[in-house]
């Protein structure tokens, strides 16, 4: 992957962040691939109201992974809450039935995983994220 620096205003840069989070309750919600496909599309709308980029994501039954370019300045709480908070809106409206399991609205848990990520290891976190299903013996190998 070629080290490339993205220009701010007044500086230049990476912000790289490796984000997972999981359903309320840790729920197997995205079992069916229609759930997981509308949680992708839904992270992609997220990202591209908000401005961020997306190297990777990968949907698990129960949590997801993504490792985002964000921008200088933002901390990884604004955008996990950024995220999580539209996400939520759009699968309550993509997914009606999502409404009985999650009754009082709150589609996610409150706490997430992040970690920094620099370029010497991105190609290995983004390795990381893409084989998620033979981390978690999913597929067999």
């Amino acid at each position: 992957m070629e080290n490339t620096y993205l220009n701010f205003n007044h500086s230049v840069g990476t912000n790289f962040w490796h984000l997972e989070w999981c359903p309320k309750f840790r729920y197997k919600i995205f079992r069916k691939e229609k759930n997981k496909n509308f949680c992708i599309i839904a992270l992609y709308e997220a990202a591209k109201r908000y401005g961020r980029e997306f190297k990777t994501l990968n949907v698990q039954v129960d949590h997801l992974h993504v490792v985002a370019s964000l921008p200088k300045g933002m901390s990884d709480v604004k955008a996990v809450n950024l995220l999580k908070g539209f996400t939520s809106f759009l699968l309550f409206r993509l997914v009606p039935n999502f409404r009985k399991r999650y009754p009082k609205g709150a589609l996610w848990s409150q706490g997430y995983f992040s970690a920094t990520v620099g370029f010497s290891d991105l190609e290995k976190t983004i390795s990381y994220v893409n084989n998620q299903d033979t981390h978690h013996c999913l597929v067999s190998n």
